[in-house]
């Protein structure tokens, strides 16, 4: 049967690796091209390779849940998977299914990163440092982005874009090697099922380029800002209703919860979170318009709008899972009373 006829379907899941999972990859070839998430079968794995069982009883289930085009290969998919046990239910690493299901929960994920080379951020020296930073953030030219790492983030677009993420930009940040791309989708997993999929892909990509992805909050230590994860985050009653009371309300939950709003979003966080380099100290909780020195950032057309659009939290961490800041935030605006 000639290879037209053959469809690469690559399952990906997220390991038991703590305190946060990698994803993990293994493809299958099937005769007929999937349409949806119901023509993918279940499969299974090794979950004692993975930190998800033990070895006398090592299989894990793998529960599809979305499909994306592979434009990167022939009649290729893939398939973004859960973790099941072999009674059908979640897996203690599935955070997944913490999530509650809110198709009206608009999601914006904004994943920042450092390309690394040998062991240092793409565009280091192989001794000491480069000039401070200033330029580097949304810089063009060679000095300031080097000659490789544009060509990596326009073909990781155009992956996004083939599979259908929502992908809405890309910028070079402030630190040298470092860039951030962002995904919006609507519905309460859709933009986490989307960023674990786009870092695939990068990971994936940068293997043909001899490049690592560094998603560490803080990999440079110093005057170098760090690596965030800032979520975007608006339901259907704060576009719609909004005000003032219930905004206030909203912020002192937000308030009441961050210590579990921290501990969701990320490891290190201590590094990063430090009140320096446009951020909030890590064991304080505020809000702000406009401020990106704050845990809560307001946009001016928020107040502007009757306190009505979406909000930014900048305290989760480039290596945050994404499936665990979309479950927390979700529980904490599900704590607020709308009437």
């Amino acid at each position: 049967m000639s290879s037209d006829n053959k469809y690469k379907l690559e399952y990906i899941w997220l390991d038991g690796y703590t305190p946060e999972p990698n994803i993990r990859g293994k493809c299958k070839v099937v005769d007929k091209a999937p349409t949806s998430v119901a023509d993918c079968a279940l499969w299974g794995f090794d979950g004692s390779s993975t930190q998800q069982a033990d070895g006398h009883s090592s299989d894990c289930v793998l529960k599809p849940v979305a499909l994306y085009p592979d434009s990167s290969r022939k009649n290729g998919f893939i398939v973004m998977c859960e973790v099941l046990l072999p009674d059908m239910t979640p897996h203690p690493s599935n955070h997944r299914s913490t999530i509650d299901d809110d198709p009206d929960l608009w999601i914006g994920l904004e994943q920042e990163y450092f390309f690394y080379e040998n062991g240092a951020p793409l565009g280091f020296p192989v001794d000491g440092y480069p000039g401070p930073q200033g330029p580097y953030y949304c810089g063009v030219g060679y000095k300031q982005v080097g000659d490789v790492a544009r060509q990596i983030v326009e073909e990781h677009w155009d992956l996004c874009l083939d599979a259908g993420i929502n992908h809405e930009g890309i910028n070079a940040e402030v630190a040298k090697g470092q860039w951030e791309f962002q995904i919006f989708a609507k519905g309460s997993k859709k933009a986490a099922d989307d960023v674990w999929v786009a870092r695939y892909l990068l990971f994936r990509l940068c293997e043909k380029y001899g490049l690592d992805v560094n998603i560490h909050c803080k990999p440079i230590r110093g005057d170098w800002n760090g690596s965030g994860m800032h979520c975007n985050f608006s339901t259907k009653f704060m576009r719609e209703v909004g005000g003032k009371d219930y905004f206030l309300k909203l912020m002192d939950a937000f308030d009441k919860y961050k210590d579990e709003h921290i501990a969701a979003y990320g490891p290190d966080n201590h590094l990063r979170l430090t009140g320096l380099h446009e951020t909030q100290s890590i064991d304080k909780f505020n809000w702000g318009v406009a401020n990106r020195g704050a845990s809560i950032r307001v946009p001016h057309s928020f107040i502007n709008n009757d306190y009505k659009g979406y909000l930014e939290d900048r305290r989760p961490n480039s290596a945050a899972n994404p499936y665990r800041i979309v479950s927390r935030v979700l529980k904490t605006i599900l704590s607020v009373p709308t009437t």
